[in-house]
């Protein structure tokens, strides 16, 4: 009986060790997945970014990704007005004729394309100028969309530093001609949530191009960019 009970907790002793040892190579080989993926895009995209306006080149289009316009208890979101704020710069010192403004409209109480408009607008931006993109999901449907749709392939994108890098990353699997503009950075003190979040999404940018092959939600019929 001594014996047997010493078997059975061998057995259960060398079973423990097997999924302990599967459980961290598993974890290792996520944890090296996340950190490649991000440092893969870090490096391919960091010399075509700009801060400078008067360093950037000039293009026709800027492509202006969409976030929520307010927080929770009505606050601004800041990487929404810093965005807007960016592309207005754009478009007051000449370096683009128009914009995309690209966002996410699941539903009718919720459209962050005609946000960006009416804030753009509102800092003296001509309607005429600006085409909205309600397919943009994901920063992934934003980017094909403003190819395959928009027919643009040499554009200015607008955003944060760190989301612009994933959107040229995506921009170059694509043959698009892509450089940023970066939108003044929330402080870490103010959000580390975002940041944590986007060593997961360039891990999913990268398994959506070379892995899955994903295509955008929605694509739909071609829209033309003209006053």
């Amino acid at each position: 009986m001594k014996n047997k009970q010493k078997n059975i907790f061998h057995s259960v002793l060398l079973l423990s060790k097997y999924l302990l040892l599967t459980v961290f190579l598993l974890g290792s080989f996520f944890t090296i997945a996340i950190v490649g993926c991000y440092v893969w895009v870090e490096f391919q995209t960091q010399d075509r970014l700009y801060s400078d306006i008067n360093l950037i080149p000039t293009k026709k289009v800027a492509l202006l990704l969409g976030t929520t316009k307010h927080l929770r208890r009505g606050r601004i979101n800041r990487y929404f007005q810093y965005r807007i704020n960016a592309a207005v710069q754009l478009y007051k010192a000449g370096k683009i004729k128009y914009i995309i403004a690209s966002g996410d409209n699941s539903s009718r109480y919720y459209n962050e394309p005609i946000e960006m408009k009416k804030s753009l607008m509102a800092q003296g931006i001509p309607g005429n100028v600006i085409t909205l993109d309600y397919a943009g999901f994901r920063t992934f449907d934003s980017i094909v969309r403003c190819q395959k749709i928009f027919s643009q392939d040499d554009i200015v994108v607008v955003s944060q530093p760190f989301h612009n890098k994933r959107a040229l990353f995506i921009s170059d699997f694509y043959g698009i001609k892509a450089i940023g503009f970066n939108a003044r950075a929330v402080p870490l003190s103010n959000d580390i949530k975002t940041p944590i979040r986007e060593f997961f999404a360039r891990l999913k940018a990268v398994l959506d191009l070379y892995i899955l092959r994903t295509q955008p939600k929605f694509l739909g019929e071609k829209v033309f960019v003209t006053d």
